[in-house]
C-alpha cells in the first residue's frame, strides 16, 4: 500500500485491508473478506481528518484521505465519552466466531454509527435482518442516516438492558458486561450464538462465545477483550461471586439461576445468571 504523497485509491486500499483482516482472522468464511472490501469505513466515521489509536498512541491522520483508516486502528467517534469505531481485526475474528448465515436474525447491541452493523447485515442476506440497539442519541441518529440504504436493518435508540430483545440467531454485543442479562440469553433461538465482552471486574476482560444448546448454554472465553462498560449491566450487585481471570477462563457453561441453582462448579455468580466450569456438549451430556 502507498502512503502519504502516493496514497492508494480508496477502493484499492479497502480491498487490501479486507484481505489482510481475513488472513489474520483465519476464518474459513470467504465472505468476511468480501464484506470488509465492500463497505466503505469512512462513510461511518464523519468527515476527516480522523483521530486514531494504535498501541498506546493517539494520532491524527494527515488528511481526510480514506486510505489512512484502512488499517487495524481504532477511530474516535466521541472523544469525551471514550467511544471509538472498534478495532477491525477484533471484529473480523468475532464475526468469524459467530458465523452469520443467510436468513438469520442478528441483534447488535452497541451499534455506534453502524459500520459493523452494515457488515453483519450483508452476511445475513438474503432473507436475514439486523436489529441494532444504540443508547447514545447522537450515535443512533448517525447510524440511522448511515444505514438508510440497508432495508434489512432497524436501528433502535434504546437501552438494550432495559428493553426486550427480539428472538435472535445471533446477539452481538459491543459493550462490556459483568454478565449477560437473563433476557439476552432467553432471546437466543435454539442453536443461537451470543458474543460479548465479559468484564466481571477491572482485572478481567475476556471475549466470550455462548451457544444455546438443547440442555443449556455452552460458554467459551476465547481471547482478551476490553470495551467501554454497558450501561445497566456493568456493575456487580452486592453478594456477587466475582471470578479471578484464571477462574473466568475456565468457564464452560452459563445458567439461569431460575432453572438451576449455582453449585460447586460455579466460577462466577451474578444475580439471575451464573457461570460454571462444567462443559455442556451438543449431544446433551455434560
Amino acid at each position: 500500500m502507498r502512503y502519504l504523497g502516493a496514497m492508494a485509491e480508496p477502493d484499492e486500499a479497502r480491498r487490501f485491508y479486507a484481505k489482510l483482516l481475513a488472513a489474520q482472522a483465519r476464518s474459513a468464511d470467504p465472505r468476511i473478506e468480501e464484506v470488509f472490501a465492500s463497505v466503505p469505513r469512512e462513510a461511518f466515521l464523519g468527515p476527516g481528518p480522523w483521530t486514531v489509536f494504535a498501541g498506546e498512541g493517539r494520532f491524527e491522520t494527515p488528511s481526510a484521505d480514506p486510505g489512512y483508516i484502512y488499517q487495524n486502528v481504532l477511530v474516535v467517534l466521541d472523544a469525551d465519552k471514550g467511544i471509538n469505531n472498534g478495532e477491525p481485526l477484533l471484529h473480523a475474528m468475532w464475526i468469524g466466531k459467530v458465523e452469520p448465515k443467510p436468513g438469520e436474525h442478528v441483534t447488535h447491541i452497541g451499534a455506534g454509527t453502524g459500520y459493523y452493523t452494515a457488515l453483519l447485515a450483508r452476511l445475513v442476506k438474503p432473507g436475514g435482518s439486523v436489529t441494532a440497539f444504540e443508547l447514545e442519541g447522537g450515535l443512533a441518529a448517525r447510524a440511522k442516516a448511515n444505514l438508510a440504504q440497508y432495508t434489512n436493518i432497524e436501528v433502535i435508540q434504546a437501552d438494550a438492558v432495559a428493553n426486550p430483545l427480539p428472538l435472535s440467531d445471533i446477539v452481538y454485543v459491543n459493550a462490556g458486561v459483568v454478565a449477560p442479562p437473563a433476557g439476552w440469553l432467553k432471546a437466543l433461538k435454539p442453536g443461537g450464538r451470543m458474543i460479548f465482552p465479559w468484564r466481571p471486574s477491572e482485572a478481567v476482560g475476556l471475549a466470550v462465545l455462548i451457544t444455546r444448546l438443547e440442555n443449556g448454554f455452552a460458554c467459551r472465553p476465547f481471547m482478551g477483550s476490553w470495551f467501554i462498560p454497558c450501561v445497566g449491566a456493568s456493575t456487580a450487585e452486592p453478594g456477587a461471586k466475582i471470578p479471578t481471570r484464571e477462574r473466568a477462563a475456565r468457564t464452560r457453561s452459563i445458567w439461569l439461576t431460575a432453572t438451576k441453582a449455582p453449585d460447586r462448579t460455579a466460577t462466577a455468580v451474578f444475580g439471575e445468571v451464573w457461570f460454571s466450569s462444567r462443559a455442556i456438549r451438543a449431544d446433551n451430556t455434560r
